[in-house]
This record gives structure tokens, C-alpha cells and sequence, in this order.
């Protein structure tokens, strides 16, 4: 019998009734099951809810065995039930006897059933049961039926989480000793130290009403609630105008998420099915997040943040709670704990309020990582667990440098932590106060120090650090904001502004360096399994060659009468660079034709990342005018480790004899060509192995801002030819710990390596 177009509405009239009710959780989902039976014509319908070590246990059943109930498991991933929790998706079989997935359980008595239709229960975006009806007849389920069972299953996820079936949330009471002061390790995703006030970030939405008796009703408080949250971004936009144009386009590209037609469609959907408008958000928000934590794609899932976040503000403004009360009567030193950010939502927050934040998840590319880099606000990722570990207004010491989080300190640690801190600051002061002073050594070495940069907002920092210019610019963090490819007219303008900002110093800008972790939204990913060494970087963008020739073309427009530097990334091959250099060769030549203004001076130069180009470096070096060594790729590809795997990332020593020997033979053989040659990335702005740089020769260093300073101090209080002479040798020798010895050099020769 075909499916009734009201039947939906009136078996989500009936189970308000239900829930309403009173009686146990089991009485009512005893009851529920019974109902679901009889509403959908099927001969089973059973409930299964998620228990520790992800086992699946039977807790409701109408059609089944009643002594199978409690006794019947099923561990995710096993049989069909285990299945539709392990994908997060509905499950349609026909013939379930025939699924290779299926699983019998003689207990059950189900050998009579045939046909099967399950859904997940989703809250929070964990999956927390399965909701699964059986009937005896081969038959497929339709698609409203379908529908009808998902938002049945919504419905019983919020009446299973407000009971101890569940397993708490990051709302509940704080599990385990919660007195004794203990150490977290994370991710270090922005620099800094602070000691503060542990605060719950956003806590949940809670939601009165499920169902809804008037459908058009719901409809409309929706289409409010969208024009009061595109309003409310708009008004955050104008609000910190202050913030350069990248955040603003990071927050512009936020904004598209509101205007998105297939997120309001399915919302609006779920309304019709018979939820209210804030169960609608809340049960397409859990379903986005199942779904996009699953893609392969790092850039997706990042987006995922995003999402979730429009989403709480949506169910704020249909709940009329507002963005702002909740933060009124935050502490002056708070520190956020929260799962994840979206790009929004510091600047929720009274400005200066927030002095760090801690997170389960995170990425150094997410886009609250961003903002919270344009705060100055240090934060630390990959917290596993942080909401069981730490209670709202627990002391807690935030050091991102090193990826540590001291909880509840004791009083000792929590002196230390303060002078640690203020200390920290003294130096910046000193640092800025010393920034206008020569880069150069005690015996009058000058050594070359630049900085890196890869958003507008980070040229901020070129002055008040002081550095010499901008000795690597990543120009694909701006593609990676946008929601789509920026034309030429729209990336010539960017690299004006950069320009500008620079204020004459000089900036090499390093062409697109996507792939890997670094993935852009609107292009397809297949997935590979190892990303790092596979499509990316320079191999794409020969590959798609338009998409190089209007990044040089906007960069010979934006240099136009000035001297352009810019640098192909991930070179493994001199035939590479000729590919690279003969498509500027092209553009310098289109550009000619048309009458443009070209730049003064072309200076090319390549990335030394992948270590078959030292082999090549004979026919290399004529080719080119000057060599960056990518220290982070380089080191990752010389130990044939991944550097993004705590088990491994910290196995070899930069400073280990290998190394030392590697960058010495790249420095001779750079001096002998004549080709200049800097060191970039991590390693450059750590004040021990700058000192080992430039004892081994280098005299050009391009690092992050805040190592600038540290650097800076550094060399100003060493002397080159001891260095070099201490280096030369320790390259020599077979030492297993190269920086013990560098470290006791440094200290018995009042060098300032801290």
C-alpha cells in the first residue's frame, strides 16, 4: 500500500502525545516503537542505542523477540544496523538477507523478515543510535518514508539525550579528578602564553519544541530569523572595518554561507516534514556535520566550522537569545574552551576580553585561527577531551609556543607561568624597542633578515618587527579565503596593496603552493593517500597552466616599474623550473605586446624543497637568480617524515649532523655560482639554529614576525667567526646531539639563545 502523504504529520502529531506522556525511558520508547510500527505498516520497528565501545544495543523493539531486548549488540560497523552507524546514512534493503553487511542473530527471530529501512539517531553530529523497521515482503522503501523515519529519529536523539542512556556532552558535569592540577599537549596554532579563566565557549541551544502545528507558521520565523542573521553579519563586517581587507573577505565569503539556497531548502524541508523551525536547523546542522567531517577534503571539513556556527546563530536568533548576553559578564583573563570557532565568533566577543583559546579540533588553516592571528590571541588545537578535563573557571596557563596547557596549576607553576608571561612581554618591548638597530653581528657581520607573510593582514607586522622586507609571501592563503578563483583584476589588486604596505622593502612572492593539507573549496579532490608527496604545489599549476599565467600576469601588472622577485615552489626537477619560467617568459612577452608597463627588474628564483634538485644544481643554478631553502619540506622529505604526525614529526633534530652537512654543501654551492641564497621557514627563526645558519655561512634568513626579535638579539650578541669555527667543525664530526653542544656553545659565550 503506498505510502500517505499525511502519514508523517500525523505519526509526529501522535508521538508529541507519546513524549508528553509519562512513564520510564523505556515505557516510552517501548511505546514509540509501537507507534512507528503501526504508522509505517511495518512488521518490526526496533531501537538501538549507542553504548560504550561503540556497541550497539537493542533497547526497544515491536516485531522482534522482547527477549532480545538489552541482550542482542551489535558493534558498529557489523551487520546492517552496524553499518548505518558506521556510514551515518540511511540504509534501504530490499532483500536485507542478501546485503553483504547483514549479520543474523538468531535471538531476534527475525528469520521471517525480509526487507529492512534504518536510519541513524544524530546529536551533536555523533551518532548516539539507529532507528531500523523490518518487513516480512521483499520491498523497497520509499523516499518519504525515508524522510519520515530520519526526522522520527531526530525527534528521539533529544529525548535519549536528556537521559543517562547517553553518554554526556560538552555541557555536562566535568568526569574524574577534578582537583589534582594536570598537563594537556596540543597543536600550537598561534604563538603566545597567557595564565587565565577557563570559560565555556557558546554552550548549546537548548530547544522547547520539537514539533510544530502550523508548518507556514514555522516558515516564516525562519525567513525572519535569516534577515535578522544576514543583518547581524552585515553589521560585524562594518564593525571592525579596522581588520584588514583578507578578514573581511574571510567573513564576506562567511555571509554566502546565509544566502546558501540548499541549506535554507533543506531546512525549510524539514519544516514541512513537522518539525519546528529550530528542530529544522537542528537536525540539518547534525546531518552537515556527520557528512562533512567524513570528507577526505581537510579544506571541507574546516568548512564545517563555519557552518555549524551559522547554524547557533540562526537557532539564536528563532530562540530570541541573542548573540551578546552570555558574554557580559565575562572575566578580564578568559581563556575559551570550546570543540571549534567559526570565523565570526571572537569578534562576538567585548574586544580584549578573550586572551586565549583552547579547542578540540582546529587547524592552522581554519579561519578562526586566522582572526584570532589578526587578535594576537594565542591558541592551541587537537586538545583531546578538553570539556571532560577542564571545569568552567578553572585556572588555566596557555602555552602555544609549545603546545601546552597546564590545568589548575599549582601555586608554584602558577609563579613561574607569571613571570614566564610577563617575561615574555618585557622582550617584545625589547624587541620593539630595538627594531630600528643594524642586523649585524658583534664583529660587524651583517646578516640579511626577512619576514614571511601570506595575508594582507600580516604585512601589519613588517614594521613593527623590523624586518628587512618580505623574504617569502604565500600567495595561496588569499585563494583560500575566497569562495572562488580570483580573476587577474582581483589578484593585481591585492598584490598592489601588499606593495604598498611593504613601503618600498622588498617582497618575493612565492607562486601558488596548493595540494597537501593546503586544499582549495572550489577545486575537486580525489583524495590521495599520501598528500604531501603527491599532486600539489607547482606539479598543479604547470598541469593547469591558466591558472599560473593569470597569477604571473597579475604580478607583472602589480610590480609595474618596479622590481618583481617570485619563486616557483616544489621544484623536483630543472625541466620544472624551465616549464615555470617559460610561461613568465610568455606573459613578459603578452604583456609587451598589449603596451603595459612592465617591472624594472624580473628576479626568478626556485624553492629548494625536494632534495633531487641538489643533484642538479650544476645545470640548476645558471639558470636561476637566487635559491630559498624550504626548511620545513626540505627536513620532512630528507628524514622521510611526515611532520604533521606527533609520533614521528619530533624523531629527527634539525640541527642533527646530516642537516649541518646538507645546508653547508647548499651555501658552497650557491657562493660558487654567485647565486644569493636564504633559509625560510621554521628553522630560520629559532635563535639556535639561526646561529647554526650562520655559522655555516648564510647571511639571509626569512622567518615568521615574532622571530624576528629573538634573531635579532641573537646575532647582535654573537660573534661570527667563533660560531663559524664551532659549526665547521660540529658538521665534521659524528655528535649525536648537535644542539646540546650549540647550546653550551651559546651560553658559554653570552650568546642570547632564549
Amino acid at each position: 500500500m503506498p505510502f500517505a502523504d499525511d502519514t508523517g504529520r500525523r505519526l509526529l502529531g501522535r508521538l508529541r502525545e507519546y513524549m508528553a506522556g509519562g512513564g520510564t525511558v523505556q515505557d516510552r520508547l517501548d511505546r514509540t516503537v509501537r507507534l512507528i510500527g503501526e504508522e509505517l505498516r511495518s512488521d518490526v520497528c526496533s531501537c538501538y542505542v549507542m553504548r560504550a565501545g561503540e556497541v550497539l544495543e537493542l533497547f526497544a523493539t515491536q516485531g522482534l523477540s522482547q527477549d532480545a531486548v538489552h541482550v542482542t549488540r551489535l558493534r558498529v560497523g557489523e551487520g546492517l544496523v552496524g553499518e548505518i552507524a558506521a556510514r551515518a546514512r540511511p540504509l534501504n534493503a530490499p532483500n536485507a538477507w542478501d546485503h553483504p553487511s547483514f549479520a543474523y542473530r538468531p535471538e531476534t527471530g527475525e528469520d521471517v523478515y525480509a526487507s529492512l529501512m534504518g536510519v541513524p539517531m544524530i546529536r551533536g553530529g555523533q551518532v548516539i543510535g539507529v532507528l531500523a523497521v523490518q518487513n516480512r515482503d521483499r520491498r523497497p522503501y520509499q523516499d518519504i518514508e525515508i524522510e519520515t523515519l530520519e526526522t522520527v529519529a531526530m525527534v528521539l536523539a533529544e529525548l535519549l539525550a536528556g537521559t543517562d542512556l547517553i553518554p554526556r556532552d560538552e555541557l555536562g558535569p566535568v568526569t574524574g579528578n577534578a582537583v589534582l592540577p594536570f598537563r594537556m599537549e596540543g597543536l600550537g596554532l598561534n604563538p603566545g602564553g597567557v595564565l587565565g579563566t577557563a570559560v565555556y565557549h557558546r554552550p548549546k541551544v537548548h530547544i522547547e519544541r520539537l514539533l510544530n502545528d502550523d508548518p507556514e507558521e514555522e516558515l516564516r520565523r525562519l525567513r525572519e530569523a535569516l534577515k535578522d542573521l544576514r543583518h547581524a553579519i552585515d553589521e560585524l563586517i562594518q564593525t571592525h572595518v579596522d581588520l584588514s581587507g583578507d578578514y573581511r573577505e574571510i567573513l564576506e565569503a562567511y555571509r554566502m554561507f546565509a544566502d546558501d539556497a540548499g541549506w535554507v531548502s533543506r531546512i525549510s524541508d524539514a519544516i514541512r516534514s513537522g518539525l519546528t523551525a529550530e528542530a529544522a536547523v537542528r537536525r540539518v546542522d547534525d546531518d552537515m556535520k556527520v557528512r562533512l567531517s567524513q570528507a577526505s577534503d581537510p579544506y571541507i571539513r574546516e568548512r564545517l566550522h563555519d557552518l555549524e556556527d551559522l547554524a547557533n546563530r540562526l537557532l539564536l536568533h528563532l530562540t530570541g537569545q541573542g548573540m551578546t548576553s552570555a558574554h557580559a559578564q565575562l572575566p578580564d583573563d578568559t581563556v575559551l574552551i570550546c570543540r571549534s570557532l567559526g570565523p565570526a565568533e571572537l569578534l562576538d566577543y567585548p574586544r580584549g576580553s578573550v586572551r586565549g583559546v583552547l579547542m578540540e579540533e582546529g587547524a592552522p588553516t581554519m579561519h578562526a585561527v586566522i582572526v584570532a592571528r589578526a587578535l594576537d590571541i594565542p591558541v592551541i588545537g587537537r586538545l583531546d577531551g578538553v570539556f571532560t578535563r577542564i571545569a568552567p573557571f578553572d585556572t588555566v596557563a596557555l602555552d602555544a609556543d609549545n603546545g601546552q596547557v597546564f590545568v589548575r596549576p599549582s601555586d608554584d607553576v602558577r609563579e613561574t607561568f607569571s613571570r614566564s608571561v610577563l617575561t615574555r612581554q618585557a622582550r617584545r618591548q625589547v624587541y620593539l624597542a630595538e627594531r630600528h638597530l643594524p642586523f649585524e653581528t658583534r664583529d660587524r657581520v651583517s646578516v640579511r633578515v626577512m619576514m614571511n607573510a601570506g595575508l594582507l593582514m600580516d604585512m601589519g607586522h613588517l614594521e613593527d618587527a623590523g624586518a628587512m622586507g618580505v623574504g617569502l609571501y604565500r600567495t595561496e592563503l588569499p585563494f583560500m579565503t575566497r569562495p572562488s578563483l580570483p580573476d587577474v583584476a582581483t589578484q593585481t589588486l591585492l598584490y598592489q596593496k601588499i606593495r604598498e604596505q611593504a613601503g618600498g622593502k622588498p617582497v618575493v612572492f612565492r607562486t601558488l603552493d596548493v595540494g597537501g593539507d593546503k586544499l582549495l573549496p572550489y577545486w575537486t579532490n580525489d583524495g590521495e593517500d599520501n598528500p604531501a608527496m603527491g599532486w600539489r604545489s607547482i606539479r598543479i599549476t604547470l598541469d593547469r597552466p591558466a591558472v599560473l599565467r593569470a597569477q604571473i600576469r597579475a604580478l607583472l601588472r602589480a610590480s609595474a616599474g618596479q622590481d618583481l622577485r617570485l619563486m616557483f615552489p616544489m621544484i623536483a626537477t630543472v625541466q620544472e623550473f624551465r616549464q615555470a619560467r617559460r610561461l613568465l617568459d610568455v606573459e613578459v612577452e603578452r604583456e609587451r605586446a598589449r603596451g603595459g608597463l612592465l617591472p624594472r627588474q624580473v628576479r626568478v628564483g626556485t624553492m629548494l624543497e625536494v632534495p633531487s634538485l641538489l643533484y642538479q644544481f650544476p645545470e640548476l643554478l645558471p639558470e636561476v637568480d637566487f635559491v630559498s631553502v624550504g626548511s620545513n619540506d626540505l627536513l620532512q622529505f630528507l628524514f622521510a617524515t611526515d611532520r604533521g604526525n606527533p609520533r614521528v614529526s619530533g624523531r629527527y633534530d634539525p640541527l642533527s649532523v646530516p642537516v649541518l652537512r646538507l645546508l653547508r654543501d647548499v651555501r658552497w654551492l650557491c657562493e660558487a655560482a654567485g647565486k644569493p641564497v636564504t633559509v625560510c621557514g621554521e628553522m630560520a627563526g629559532r635563535p639556535i639554529e639561526a646561529m647554526a645558519l650562520i655559522g655555516l655561512g648564510y647571511r639571509s634568513l626569512s622567518m615568521a614576525a615574532q622571530g624576528v626579535g629573538p634573531v635579532k638579539q641573537m646575532l647582535r650578541s654573537m660573534d661570527t667567526r667563533e660560531v663559524t669555527a664551532y659549526v665547521t667543525a660540529l658538521a665534521e664530526s659524528d655528535d649525536p646531539n648537535p644542539r646540546r653542544g650549540l647550546r653550551a656553545f651559546a651560553r658559554d659565550h653570552g650568546i642570547k639563545i632564549e
